[in-house]
This record gives structure tokens, C-alpha cells and sequence, in this order.
């Protein structure tokens, strides 16, 4: 059976890269997903506490903007070689 897929994989690149760019695609998607709920979680609970204490004034921390910023990058980076990845399979 394994020897099958190996000489389906080495008859048809393309399948191969393919699968490549899904695997490259599916956990940047998947980041950016969490990180947009994660990003209005926060956004919620920064709306409630404003309700509860209306003289203070809540923000988000510096580091949690920037921990949402890098995920924002790695995830879309990610999709991006996932569709580099894609297009050079059409080459095959």
C-alpha cells in the first residue's frame, strides 16, 4: 500500500505540492481565526469593564497588541506561501 502512494506521488507532483500548500494553509487560517476571536473577547471584556467602572478608562496591554500583530502577520504569511506554494504547482 505505501509503495502505491509513493508511486501515485512521484506520477503526479502537483498532488504533492498541494498538499503541501494545504498544510501550509490550514493552521494560518486556523491563527487567524483565533486570534480575531481572541481580539474581540477582549474587546467585549474592555466594554464591560467601561460599563462597570465608568471613570476609569481600560485599554488593552502593549504586549497583547503586539502578541495579536505578530499572530496577524505569521497567519496571512502563512496563507501567502500557501498560495506561492499553489501556483508553483501549476508549473508540475
Amino acid at each position: 500500500m505505501s509503495l502505491h502512494l509513493i508511486s501515485l506521488f512521484t506520477h503526479h507532483p502537483a498532488k504533492l505540492i498541494n498538499l503541501l500548500a494545504l498544510l501550509l494553509a490550514f493552521p494560518g487560517s486556523w491563527l487567524l481565526h483565533a486570534t480575531r476571536r481572541r481580539e474581540q473577547r477582549a474587546m467585549a471584556s474592555l466594554v464591560a469593564q467601561r460599563q462597570s467602572r465608568p471613570n476609569e478608562e481600560p485599554t488593552l496591554d502593549w504586549a497583547t497588541l503586539r502578541m495579536n500583530r505578530f499572530f496577524y502577520r505569521f497567519g496571512f504569511a502563512c496563507l501567502g506561501l500557501a498560495l506561492l506554494v499553489s501556483w508553483i504547482s501549476t508549473w508540475f
